[in-house]
């Protein structure tokens, strides 16, 4: 059996010829993408000596027993100057009682209050902006009620990235481990959008952050307006704000474990399904590019596999399909693992492979029956 076979005309040469080419694009997406953040290594900033004044933004709506439970945690950072701004959005708990209460203990604790109305649109965008414009402070970094940073150090290190000309910092939010196979569900789907996300931010491709865990000035996001463009969607603050304000120069991301801000994952297939409605429902605003860079690595990886198994029962093409598919299937997991490795999720790196096959099924089912019109609850 010949390691390169002869070639003739047919069907099966053109499917060969798919597999092969499915095969480049695999690897040099994850050369040239998640590359990026395998061979990604933070700049030393050992000569800063000036941490800026933050404000800490935090949008809450019937979140008291979180508050109860982080806040403190965030109100306690080890930081020389900053305030912590809750906006509590019509909340019917226990938000104001508790707000209130801190609020007697923690002097850097800030509080806005928008009453319950039918006329206010559902989702973060109101109280962010309220939040922003009643900001003391120029740098913002943002988080929800659900979050816990990963130490006292959190706030440090996420500011520590703002210089010129950054003045967007994507952070990472995972969720915390838990029994169980919805968690591990839910924490594979999240590391691998970190990784997508931070890959593409150090490909100069920045299309999204994550709102547990951000950071940009207030001038960014009086530079376009803030949300004006995409009001009309309740979601959208950490992706088409981000893709409206980023440029290829102001935008840095922090994968430092004291910058992690961790939460609680659902509890329930139903929640985390709704979760990713709401996710899919600002997708379709992407421009053209930024949707083929995130479709063409699961739809060529599926080609990939489905000629792979087509080709292995050829006699002739079996060893050279085994090779060419073990050869891109090593190097991804090479370099894959890696990045996992530096957002802590060891756990999945043995069955890298496998997961990333079963992901890249699921998430078109995922994308195609989730009802992707405008989400009105929050």
């Amino acid at each position: 059996m010949k390691i390169i076979p002869s070639f003739e005309y047919n069907s099966t040469t053109f499917i060969c010829c798919v597999f092969l080419l499915m095969g480049i694009i695999q690897l040099v997406y994850v050369l040239f993408i998640h590359g990026k953040l395998c061979f990604f290594k933070k700049q030393k900033t050992e000569n800063k000596t000036q941490l800026f004044p933050i404000s800490v933004i935090i949008s809450a709506r019937n979140e008291s027993d979180n508050l109860y439970e982080n806040l403190p945690k965030i109100l306690e950072q080890d930081y020389p100057d900053f305030e912590v701004i809750v906006v509590n959005h019509q909340s019917i708990d226990d938000s104001y009682t508790i707000l209130n209460a801190y609020s007697q203990q923690y002097p850097n604790l800030r509080i806005i209050e928008l009453e319950k109305s039918q006329h206010l649109k559902p989702g973060k965008k109101l109280p962010l902006t309220i939040g922003i414009k009643g900001a003391k402070h120029e740098h913002l970094i943002f988080t929800d009620a659900d979050c816990q940073p990963a130490s006292n150090q959190w706030l440090k290190s996420m500011s520590s990235e703002f210089n010129e000309p950054k003045k967007i910092i994507l952070g990472y939010g995972p969720y915390i481990k838990r029994k169980g196979v919805l968690n591990r569900v839910i924490r594979f789907d999240t590391a691998w959008i970190a990784m997508n996300y931070l890959s593409m931010a150090l490909a100069k491709q920045t299309y999204m952050g994550v709102g547990r865990n951000l950071g940009y000035t207030k001038s960014t996001f009086n530079s376009v307006s803030g949300f004006k463009s995409h009001y009309s969607i309740s979601s959208g603050d950490d992706d088409l704000f981000i893709q409206e304000c980023t440029n290829k120069e102001n935008t840095s991301i922090n994968i430092s474990p004291e910058s992690f801000c961790y939460s609680e994952a659902s509890s329930s297939w139903g929640a985390w399904y709704i979760q990713k409605t709401r996710h899919f429902t600002t997708s379709g605003n992407y421009n053209v590019f930024k949707k083929a860079l995130l479709g063409i690595y699961p739809l060529s990886l599926l080609i990939l596999t489905i000629t792979f198994v087509y080709l292995l029962f050829n006699e002739d093409l079996r060893l050279f399909s085994l090779i060419s598919f073990g050869s891109v299937i090593i190097i991804k997991w090479i370099i894959q693992g890696i990045c996992f490795n530096k957002l802590l999720e060891k756990s999945f790196i043995g069955f890298l492979p496998i997961y990333d096959l079963l992901y890249a099924i699921l998430l078109p089912i995922l994308f195609y029956t989730t009802d992707k019109n405008e989400i009105k609850k929050w």
